[in-house]
């Protein structure tokens, strides 16, 4: 998948995850959140033996893990204040 179809998923993932999580972000938020997610999400698969195969699979993984960076700063926030 090239760098694009990275974004697209990215931004996808980030949505998905905001509206799962219910929070409101911005369309580079999403962006942030879904790359970021996504290399999370990737490495867990990674060491629990999953692969991506194809574009369903690696949105998955990138809103999964999306949505567990998303949990961890909201535990990190409520710690906080």
């Amino acid at each position: 998948m090239g760098f694009i179809g990275w974004i697209v998923i990215g931004i996808i993932a980030g949505w998905i995850a905001e509206k799962v999580m219910g929070r409101d972000h911005g369309l580079l938020t999403n962006l942030a959140v879904g790359v970021v997610g996504a290399l999370l999400g990737g490495f867990l698969a990674g060491l629990i033996g999953i692969g991506s195969g194809g574009f369903v699979m690696s949105l998955f993984i990138a809103t999964a893990g999306a949505i567990l960076l998303l949990f961890l700063l909201g535990l990190v926030k409520r710690r906080r204040a």
